[in-house]
Parts: C-alpha cells; structure tokens; sequence
C-alpha cells in the first residue's frame, strides 16, 4: 500500500466508524424562513438593525479588516474602547480581547499553566478549556460535574504551589448554572485561583446582563473571567477580563493573542453597540426569560424530558444516538432547524436536542416547535 493509500485508508475507516455511530456530524445550510432553535443569539442582537448599522459604519470609518495583530498595527482606538467598555461591565479593571472564545480559552491556559500547574475542571466543561489544559503541559484532573466535595478531594491531595480550577459558568449542552460562590469558598481555601467561562452567562444573567460572575464577584474571588461576544452579544470574538497584571502577562505571553489577526474593527463597533442596548433595554432579558419559562411549562406539560435548566439552553433528552437524528430530521421536515447532539460532544446514553430558545421567538413560534415535538412523539407510539 502506498502512502497516499495508506492516508485514504485512514480517513476512510475513521468515517466509516463514525458513521456507523451514528455520530458523523454534517452543515446545515439554512433558509431564511428555517426556524431557528438551535443558535446562541439569545437576545436578538444577531439581527437587531441597529448592530448592523454599527457595524457597517465601523466598516467605512475602519475598514473591513484589522490588517495585522494587536502588538502589531492592528489595535485600534475602537478595540480600546471595546475593551474598556467590558472592563467596566465585568466590574474588572482591564479586558483583554480574542478572536474566538477557543483562542481565549486556549491562549489564557497556555500562558497561565505549565508542567508543574495544577488544574481542576468540571467534567462538562467545554471542549476548549479541556484543550487548553492539554497543550499548557499542566497536570489536569476532573471532578465531578458541579461537585463540590469532588473537587475539594482532589484540591486536598494536591501539593502543587499553583493551582486553577476551570469552570463553565453556563454549561453549553445542560444550561446548568455553575455555583460560583461554592467555587469561590473551595478555591480560596486551598490557595487556588478560579477561572471562570461564561459564555453562555454574559449578555442573559446578572445585573446589565453582565453574566454569571458579572460585577457581583471581584477579581480577587474569580481572578480569571472570559467571556464571548458571538452569543448573547450577537457578533463575533471573546475576551478575557481580569487586574492589570493578568491581562498584561496575558498580552506578554499568550501565543493565541499575540500570533494572530485583531479582531475586525467593525465587529468591534457592533459590539459596543449590543452591549449598550444590553445594559439599557432589560425588555430583551425579560422577554427571553418569559420564553423559557412558556417554553418550559408547555414541555412539561407535554411530558417531554428536559434538562433542569433556567437558561436559554432546554435539553431534551433522547439518549440514543440515531433517535435524535430521527427527531432533528422530522423538525427539519417542518421548517425547524435544533441541534441534534451526539458523543463525544456528550455523555454516551445522553444524546440530545439542545434547544435554544432566543429574544426573537414570539409564542407562535414556540408553539410551532412544540407541536413538531408533539409529532415526533405520536410517531414513535405508532
């Protein structure tokens, strides 16, 4: 076999294998009138036309691109701005932005972590924190999902002078809410610092939306707080927000900000202008929440298993993998467009519809997804 062969070969038995599974993930390319329930606009920004005109006026007074990375010539007075602007929300003294929330996640534990580091996750946390602690070379455990007396067992048998325990604040496939005081008691009395993800937190929860941590907790209780721009903001990036001497250690030696293009500075006028409306419409937060407390009701109702959660994020639960596509297919059937989640993104035997309900859905809508629900239900009693 030649080696060109032998790399076919490969490719092929690795599809071959996931396929089988029923694991194999595809694109959806969506139609405008799809209905979607399986995005993270969760407050309508996405397409609220005032983040739009900010952003193209970005455009024509910035540019399309940021042309270089920030240590470069790429930072400009609107990121300045931007990452002023988050500082003061998250009630930290500087921010810091990313690209993505995977190079966040990626070039904070690079920088932070090494061999003798020790890190303490939650077993759900995203993909992206497990990732960062891999390529950091630190020594990496994982307790058990929201455990407190798990991870303070692991603490006790750590000697290691620096330790970190990750969280996600809003876990991305449960809509879980993480307990950041009992982190904060666990980490503090063990001399560890606290990281905190809340991507799916900032923009939906805490005061002015600014998330799970927010401005409730200080830089001394979560010294590491990140953030993503793309969810709940609506447009694209992530930062890190954190004292002075993080983000500037950050600046000094985190390869995934300092090796890459700045974020578009259009993008960042669109977001200082989502995060205003956050801060000052609370309407959109409150409509969402009356969605997820109609959408919930009406599921229940309808004997469907949800996840507990409080959050955008509403789980249902079908356990076996090529159920769930059955039931992602016939919505798309009916012009409604979930997630059909599968292993290894989680658990095996907890496959699932990751429902995300949003600011933009009327009841009607929420309705109409139930209803295809209530289909997928009957056909299976047939």
């Amino acid at each position: 076999m030649s080696v060109l062969d032998a790399w076919q070969q490969r490719l092929d038995d690795a599809r071959t294998d996931r396929q089988r599974q029923h694991r194999w993930r595809t694109r959806q390319a969506l139609a405008r009138d799809t209905l979607d329930f399986a995005g993270n606009d969760y407050l309508g920004l996405a397409h609220d036309p005032r983040v739009s005109e900010a952003q193209a006026e970005g455009a024509r007074r910035f540019g399309a691109g940021a042309g270089a990375s920030h240590l470069v010539s790429g930072h400009l007075d609107v990121h300045d701005a931007l990452e002023e602007a988050l500082a003061s929300w998250t009630g930290r003294q500087r921010a810091l932005l990313f690209s993505t929330g995977y190079m966040a996640n990626i070039g904070v534990l690079q920088a932070l972590a090494d061999s003798h580091t020790a890190i303490f996750q939650d077993r759900l946390n995203h993909a992206s924190l497990l990732d960062g602690a891999t390529l950091s070379g630190a020594r990496s455990r994982r307790y058990h999902h929201r455990n407190m007396n798990d991870l303070e067992n692991l603490l006790k048998r750590s000697d290691s002078v620096h330790k970190l325990v990750i969280s996600d604040g809003v876990f991305s496939m449960d809509g879980h809410i993480a307990d950041i005081g009992a982190l904060v008691t666990v980490s503090q009395r063990h001399n560890a610092w606290l990281m905190i993800d809340d991507a799916h937190g900032v923009g939906i929860l805490g005061d002015e939306g600014s998330g799970c941590v927010g401005s409730t907790w200080r830089s001394d209780d979560v010294p590491v707080l990140v953030g993503t721009l793309g969810k709940a903001l609506g447009t694209a990036g992530a930062f890190v927000a954190g004292d002075a001497a993080l983000i500037d250690h950050l600046i000094q030696f985190s390869r995934s900000y300092i090796y890459t293009t700045a974020q578009p500075p259009a993008i960042a006028n669109a977001t200082l202008k989502a995060l205003e409306i956050v801060q000052q419409e609370p309407e959109h937060r409150a409509h969402l929440n009356a969605n997820i407390a109609y959408f919930r009701h009406e599921a229940l109702h309808l004997g469907l298993s949800l996840s507990d959660s409080s959050t955008p994020i509403q789980p249902l639960i079908l356990a076996d993998e090529s159920r769930t596509l059955r039931w992602a297919a016939q919505l798309r059937e009916q012009g409604i467009h979930v997630g059909a989640i599968r292993p290894p993104t989680v658990p095996k035997g907890e496959a699932r519809l990751r429902i995300t309900l949003s600011a933009r859905h009327q009841h009607e809508d929420i309705d109409r997804l139930l209803a295809a629900l209530h289909d997928c239900q009957q056909q299976e009693s047939l």
